[in-house]
């Protein structure tokens, strides 16, 4: 509704993960340098985590963006699969033509799909979504997955993306063995203050917002960092809210009464969320 009031060719402020709205703040941009050097060295286990909307799934599209044609990637969202279900949700997302069957025939066709394409000189890399969730018997089998390997390199690379419970999760006794495989873990901490002004500004001006200086002064931008304390996802929130209440009360410039306003209808208050 408000994107011509404002001179937006489209909504800067969706929460949809898009790579071409990536803001390369030091923390995104160590993380995404991180996986990146994990998958290319084929260091086998990687582990990010982050609290909720911290920017997680942003940094792995980006991530899917930068990754050449020679890298083959399985993206698995659902975390409470068993072991059988995600042998085929792997296969399926790599597009393998396999035989249903057996957990123990699924894991050999995997393993000689793995092996075809270490030949190809690909590099194939697993991608597991709220790995938080994750049964201990299911992440036992997805670490068995990693003795897929030659004498020299792993034929696959797997990477847990998930809230900071994973890191307590895989301190546990009984993961010794998966945890002792990690070979990259990095956590995504919110940003601060200056990098929340340039990434509201790097949105607006990705959406064609010509005046993005001007229509959040900083007394606005204070209080929606104070707000959002830094996290991406919150930031969207407020300032998508923000932006539909200037439109109706035709305010160029999101001044800080209308921002306290808002914030204050805004559910994260009314469920006592934030302050």
């Amino acid at each position: 509704m408000y994107l011509n009031f404002y001179g937006l060719t489209e909504p800067p402020f969706n929460l949809t993960p898009n790579p071409k709205y990536f803001f390369e703040s030091s923390r995104h941009v160590e993380a995404l340098s991180t996986l990146l050097y994990a998958i290319n060295h084929r260091k086998g286990f990687v582990v990010l985590t982050g609290d909720v909307g911290a920017g997680k799934t942003t940094v792995c599209r980006a991530l899917l963006s930068r990754l050449d044609v020679h890298t083959k990637t399985a993206v698995i969202t659902n975390s409470y699969l068993n072991a059988k279900d995600l042998l085929m949700a792997v296969l399926d997302d790599l597009e393998v033509d396999y035989t249903p069957g057996s957990k123990s025939k699924l894991h050999y066709q995997l393993n000689a799909y793995l092996i075809e394409q270490l030949r190809l000189d690909n590099n194939v890399v697993l991608i597991i979504d709220e790995a938080q969730n994750l049964k201990f018997q299911l992440l036992e089998e997805i670490r068995m997955l990693s003795n897929l390997e030659t004498e020299f390199e792993k034929l696959i690379q797997i990477v847990f993306l998930g809230q900071p419970q994973l890191k307590k999760k895989l301190a546990d006794s009984r993961l010794d063995q998966l945890r002792q495989r990690v070979a990259v873990y990095y956590h995504l901490t919110p940003l601060d203050f200056d990098d929340v002004k340039k990434y509201i500004r790097h949105r607006l001006v990705t959406a064609g917002c010509a005046g993005s200086d001007q229509l959040f002064p900083e007394e606005t931008l204070k209080k929606i960092f104070e707000f959002s304390n830094g996290v991406p996802r919150l930031i969207n929130q407020i300032c998508d809210s923000v932006l539909l209440s200037g439109f109706i009360y035709e305010k160029k410039h999101i001044d800080p009464q209308l921002m306290d306003e808002v914030i204050q209808e805004s559910p994260m208050v009314q469920l006592g969320q934030t302050t």
